[in-house]
């Protein structure tokens, strides 16, 4: 049983961890990522240096990282931080796999790439790493497809939103990639079809007392849901206190997980290497 050490006191629980199959401590700091949606370099090294031992990881889109490009995430693990490293790569199958190739080399903890309607390209670009990583001693990053259709509004079909999610996620799990980047309207519906181990990744998480909350953008609901990592952004980042904001979202996250707390009643295996 792997341990995990520095999280604020309070927060820290025994808890499934759905990729490593096992019972294992985690702290809820852990499941919350932190998105560096400013345009400034200077601004998103100054919160990760602020807000960096309360939160698991920073994620990187494409904004930041084409004003910043690989040195702003060396910049990001030389603070400690670990990054997802959010640029959804989508090309031919040979340069997604080089593109996974290097984001694994940079040393983020996790990436994402388009589903490109190919389980097969999917299992390649994740063998690739994984030989990469045996052969060059690296630490596998988790590998999510991308399972957000932004492209269709509201009134669009929500039933073939959700089969299409579905789909994704099925084509993703049979590839044996790690996980989802998802809305948070599809997660409980791919947990219940992809089940324990698969990472579901989501944002659009709100504050409470922040603008546009409804009910459905707070963490514990996302967390009640079945999801593992919650993406938030501007409620930390433009926040008068960003670390109180912070600690507002893992409280939050930590009602949802009690709410949801399950005796163990499957035995999983380990993903492969």
């Amino acid at each position: 049983m792997r341990r995990h050490h520095g999280a604020a006191p309070g927060i820290a629980m025994t808890q499934y961890w759905p990729f490593s199959g096992i019972i294992r401590h985690a702290s809820l700091r852990e499941r919350l990522i932190v998105s560096l949606d400013m345009a400034d370099r200077r601004a998103a090294l100054r919160l990760v240096e602020r807000v960096g031992q309360l939160v698991g990881m920073f994620r990187v889109g494409r904004n930041l990282y084409l004003g910043g490009g690989p040195e702003l995430v060396r910049e990001i693990r030389k603070r400690g931080g670990e990054v997802f490293l959010d640029l959804k790569f989508h090309d031919s199958p040979r340069n997604v796999t080089r593109a996974a190739v290097e984001a694994t080399r940079l040393g983020v903890r996790m990436f994402d790439i388009h589903p490109n309607g190919c389980g097969e390209a999917l299992a390649r670009t994740r063998n690739e790493v994984a030989r990469v990583c045996r052969a060059e001693g690296l630490r596998r990053p988790h590998i999510l497809a991308v399972a957000m259709l932004a492209g269709l509004s509201p009134a669009d079909s929500h039933t073939g939103c959700s089969d299409r999610v579905l789909e994704i996620a099925r084509q993703a799990a049979n590839a044996t990639l790690d996980g989802v980047l998802t809305s948070m309207r599809e997660v409980s519906q791919v947990r219940a079809t992809c089940g324990r181990r698969f990472i579901i990744v989501t944002s659009g998480i709100r504050l409470h007392d922040e603008p546009g909350y409804v009910g459905a953008g707070a963490a514990a609901d996302a967390i009640r849901a079945g999801a593992d990592y919650l993406v938030v952004g501007s409620p930390i980042w433009r926040a008068a206190e960003p670390v109180r904001a912070v600690r507002e979202i893992t409280e939050d996250m930590e009602r949802g997980l009690r709410a949801n707390l399950r005796p163990p009643i499957e035995v999983l295996g380990v993903r492969p290497l």
